[in-house]
């Protein structure tokens, strides 16, 4: 019998090599119009497979401060490094994850969320929603002022594009590993208590609409720029078409936590196949869902409002066998990377890393690459409001990359053109 220990996460030992500081890049100059020139920090790199306009090109991107100057022919100008036949892509935008490496966001640490956020670059996440979990009053508003602050006062690695708030507005039936104790009716005033905390960070809700009394917190947040999501739900197919018609426009890691699918009782996850252009996210790391389930998920929607998300826990990065405690539920990680509670052995989110989780749609799940690169970088920019400046490799958007090897381990990312993680090799110790 696997024997499971209680892991502190105080004494956690992590990535100690893969991880390193953002470095200094050279400096140039440029000519404005005027005819003056302005120092600048310059980077090229290049690749024969560049995913640019849903292909892949033999390019160069230029670097001019942190943002894409231009997308160049290969060879075009000198390159700072030449990737070869790699593949170079836009950065991974991961919306619904709780926390690595020993911290949850309920946690409010402030050096737990930047180590989290230091260290995620290392499976290619550029941007990410730090994500609650259902809890008090005051545990939640601890947790959303936290990422606020530490959001105002600096940090390094990923950006944190805003808050997703998973709870307290749930449904009993369907709570997976939420606790019980805590869930509650939606209440308009108590959330605008939890945004002002946030100072506005909230980009996401996750509830269930059919609890939503004349769906006033529904429309509250969709008058406010809140994308709804509906989760955690009984909803029958002709409650969600209401949520729908109410202003969700998104659903949380379907096939999980909602109504399945009956040929005459469609239930959530038939509104989900039906309702194509509501965003869906979705678990992709093979246990949660099968690979046959992700390709039907794939194929119904297509390629433009699928959205991959980890559901990461903090048991992500630690060793198998831990056990913590998550929403005051004991939860455990099992071999296979996937997170279970102690009491019922349910699953209770994942360890899953976005690379892995793109090996997963392209190798197992059959999902074409346009549609499974598209779910973790433009889809998620889309539906968060950001794909004026994140989810593509294009003239003006933030230069967030990441160099993919075959095996689609993670060689090298860049967070607005700054090296966030580059593989550690024998030879460069």
């Amino acid at each position: 019998m696997q024997k499971f220990v209680l892991f502190n996460r105080k004494s956690a030992n992590i990535n100690k090599t893969k991880a390193l500081p953002f470095k200094k890049r050279k400096m140039g100059s440029i000519i404005k119009a005027d005819g003056t020139s302005k120092e600048v920090n310059l980077m090229i790199i290049q690749s024969k497979r560049v995913w640019v306009l849903g292909q892949f090109l033999e390019a160069q991107v230029e670097v001019v401060d942190g943002k894409i100057a231009n997308i160049l022919p290969y060879g075009a100008k000198t390159a700072d490094k030449d990737y070869g036949d790699k593949r170079i892509v836009p950065g991974f935008i991961d919306i619904h994850t709780h926390g690595a490496y020993g911290f949850d966001t309920n946690d409010a640490e402030e050096e737990g969320l930047r180590n989290w956020m230091k260290h995620i670059p290392e499976e290619g996440v550029t941007a990410i929603c730090p994500t609650t979990i259902t809890q008090t009053e005051e545990v939640l508003t601890k947790a959303v002022a936290n990422v606020a602050k530490v959001v105002e006062e600096g940090y390094e690695g990923a950006e944190i594009v805003g808050i997703h708030f998973e709870g307290p507005y749930l449904d009993m039936e369907y709570k997976g590993a939420q606790p019980e104790q805590c869930i509650v009716k939606p209440d308009v005033e108590q959330f605008k208590r939890y945004q002002k905390a946030a100072n506005g960070l909230i980009k996401v809700i996750t509830m269930a609409t059919e609890q939503d009394d004349d769906f006033k917190l529904t429309k509250y947040c969709v008058e406010n720029g809140i994308r709804v999501s509906m989760g955690h739900s009984a909803a029958t197919f002709e409650q969600a078409a209401m949520g729908i018609a109410h202003g969700a426009t998104g659903m949380t890691h379907i096939f999980n936590g909602m109504t399945a699918f009956h040929h005459r009782k469609p239930g959530l996850v038939g509104a989900a196949m039906r309702f194509r252009d509501v965003f869906g996210e979705v678990i992709c790391d093979g246990n949660h869902s099968t690979p046959e389930a992700l390709n039907d998920l794939f194929m119904a929607k297509g390629r433009d409002y699928t959205i991959m998300v980890t559901d990461a826990l903090m048991v992500k990065g630690l060793p198998v066998g831990t056990k913590v405690l998550f929403g005051g539920n004991e939860i455990e990680l099992y071999p296979d990377g996937s997170a279970h509670l102690t009491t019922t052995k349910g699953l209770a989110g994942s360890t899953l890393k976005v690379n892995q989780g793109l090996k997963v749609l392209v190798e197992k799940a059959m999902i074409p690459w346009d549609y499974a690169i598209n779910s973790c970088t433009i889809n998620p920019a889309r539906y968060l409001g950001i794909d004026d400046r994140k989810g593509k490799l294009v003239a003006g958007y933030d230069a967030d990359v990441v160099v993919l090897n075959d095996d689609y381990s993670v060689e090298m990312t860049y967070v607005k053109g700054k090296e966030a993680f580059k593989i550690m090799y024998l030879m460069d110790i």
